[in-house]
């Protein structure tokens, strides 16, 4: 089954972005990962089979093992069985759907960068920097980084996001909330990494969501998935070369290679893009959890 989007009809729809519904149950909320897709700010006109399914487990697989580090906003992950007037949808939300607690989203995306690429490795052939910050030391395309970078960015509703320096943040958040967020990004950032070495990936980078509960800063949306994060096969990793990872840059890959300028209507993507990136989601599922789907 692929999933579009699913229409609730007994409570209210806060949102449907590029890849979540997310509806209003009162104290709380319940997400659900579609299979849309999308690329260059645009959602694309195929779905990917299980795409929802591996975002929505992996993001549950990790804010489980996590919660030493950071509090996050996870509850449960089968709303039917809590909200009985949702068994109706089990079909569609089976798998892809957790209730979550309501927060005060930090308007700011938490990139840690472990690696050098993509418009980092852009900006660093020019500059000699990323995010605006001198690297005092020669590297090459996907060489890693001497210690893990904070590179933030703006979370625009619409449009690209902007990136943004570390002193901003500060004044926007304040030095200890700015701090703290830091901290906790590249403490995550660090503990997926070597999870995820052991089972054969490089997380190349990821970006970090948070929001304020009561008062604490707590890790919000998804965590380490394919969407929002760059897996690279450790068997395939060589300093020096354009690394093509398990993750959603497959899909983009293919974008530019086509002739499309990147603001006009989307193009449809050939059966054997949407199978090769639905196997690439299952990979990387398989991969971390040892499971199959």
């Amino acid at each position: 089954m692929r999933v579009k989007e699913v229409n609730i009809s007994e409570y209210k729809l806060l949102s449907r972005g590029k890849v979540r519904d997310i509806y209003d149950l009162g104290d709380t909320l319940l997400l659900i990962s579609t299979d849309r897709i999308s690329a260059f700010d645009h959602v694309l006109p195929e779905l990917i089979p299980y795409k929802g399914f591996v975002l929505n487990q992996i993001s549950r697989y990790w804010f489980e093992k996590t919660r030493n580090i950071i509090d996050n906003h996870y509850i449960t992950d089968v709303p039917s069985t809590i909200y009985k007037n949702l068994e109706k949808y089990a079909d569609l939300m089976t798998g892809r759907s957790m209730v979550v607690r309501k927060a005060e989203v930090i308007p700011f995306e938490c990139i840690v960068r472990g690696y050098i690429t993509g418009s980092a490795w852009s900006e660093y052939k020019k500059h000699g920097t990323v995010n605006g910050e001198r690297i005092d030391y020669e590297l090459r395309e996907s060489d890693q980084f001497k210690a893990p970078l904070f590179t933030p960015s703006t979370k625009e509703k619409s449009g690209h996001d902007i990136n943004v320096s570390f002193d901003y943040i500060k004044k926007e958040l304040g030095d200890e909330l700015a701090e703290l967020i830091k901290r906790k990004s590249i403490c995550l950032y660090k503990y997926g990494y070597e999870y995820a070495m052991k089972r054969g990936i490089i997380i190349a980078d990821t970006k970090f969501e948070f929001g304020m509960i009561d008062g604490k800063l707590t890790l919000i949306d998804e965590v380490l998935t394919p969407d929002s994060s760059r897996f690279w096969p450790l068997n395939e990793y060589v300093p020096g070369k354009k690394m093509v990872g398990l993750d959603k840059q497959f899909v983009r890959n293919y974008l530019l290679e086509i002739d499309w300028d990147k603001n006009s209507e989307p193009p449809h993507l050939p059966d054997n893009i949407v199978e090769k990136a639905s196997e690439i989601y299952r990979s990387i599922y398989n991969m971390l959890t040892g499971k199959e789907i």
